[in-house]
């Protein structure tokens, strides 16, 4: 029965996720546009977008860009449905670090100088939010005695009551990984914030829509990971898993719109001391407490 509802909850992923992330792209423009005075887009504008991209022509500079791109949307799709399933979650950050790559090649290949531009940018952009993602998996092995996301439901406490620093960290470069101001260094998220979007700027039509469709998947992963910290075994845990992940959508949302965009090596240097101390000192803060008990 339990094997079942995995299952379920990750063919719910594959096809719910779409309409999730579009939704919250909606409501992130919508509220965008309200901070900033104006009325802004309907809120199922993403919908009409991605369904105008995949009916576009598409457009190769290079053969191998539908391969990377389809490898990149394929891979994003199995990071998410891998944690919603509740599997190994080194396992899943694995996956999702794959996926990045083959964005990144999917630009490269195209040998455009903007595009190679880019690709740079995103990979100082991985460097930047790797080590807190990869502490964050720690943080839970610590926390919960297992690296698989399932243990979580069986857990005395929520992960954020042990793990705070970690939370605070991952909440940090989230606004990395969602593409958001001051960070958004590589591609902004929304087009009307420059004309060459980076690592995008030789994919068109189809192909765009494919990447626009694998961060409507990414973004409902990331706010999962999020809700995991608020999981235990008692039943008001869920509701308050749903709300911490709506909450940090809103806080990802207002630094967007009161932050500029920062130099790269000033992402870097931040990214790492809140790594290291948030992230590191919580997990040294949890051994020690471990050794004396």
């Amino acid at each position: 029965m339990v094997y079942l509802l995995r299952v379920l909850c990750m063919l719910a992923f594959v096809v719910l996720a779409p309409f999730v992330g579009g939704l919250l792209s909606g409501l992130d423009r919508k509220l965008s546009a309200r901070m900033q005075g104006r009325i802004g887009p309907h809120v199922l504008q993403p919908f009409y977008d991605l369904y105008k991209l995949l009916q576009k022509q598409i457009l190769v500079v290079n053969r191998y860009q539908v391969m990377l791109l389809l490898s990149f949307l394929v891979m994003v799709v199995g990071t998410g449905a891998l944690f919603f399933g509740g599997f190994d979650l080194l396992l899943v950050f694995f996956v999702l670090t794959t996926a990045s790559m083959f964005f990144v090649l999917a630009a490269t290949v195209t040998n455009s100088p903007y595009a190679e531009l880019g690709a740079q940018r995103e990979l100082i952009q991985m460097l930047s939010y790797e080590p807190m993602i990869l502490l964050t998996a720690v943080g839970f092995f610590m926390a919960n005695g297992s690296f698989k996301g399932v243990d979580a439901f069986t857990a005395d406490l929520p992960a954020i009551v042990k793990l705070p620093g970690v939370f605070i960290g991952l909440v940090f470069v989230l606004t990395i990984k969602l593409r958001k101001s001051p960070f958004d260094l590589s591609t902004s998220h929304h087009a009307h914030q420059e004309l060459v979007k980076g690592v995008t700027t030789e994919f068109s039509g189809a192909l765009m829509g494919v990447v626009e469709l694998a961060h409507l998947y990414e973004t409902v992963f990331l706010l999962g990971l999020v809700s995991l910290f608020f999981i235990s075994s008692a039943w008001w845990s869920i509701p308050l898993a749903l709300a911490g992940a709506l909450l940090v959508w809103f806080i990802e949302v207002l630094i967007d719109n009161t932050s500029a965009r920062v130099k790269w090596n000033q992402m870097l240097s931040s990214a790492w001391i809140i790594t290291a101390v948030l992230g590191g000192g919580n997990l040294l803060v949890l051994e020690i407490i471990r050794m004396l008990s």
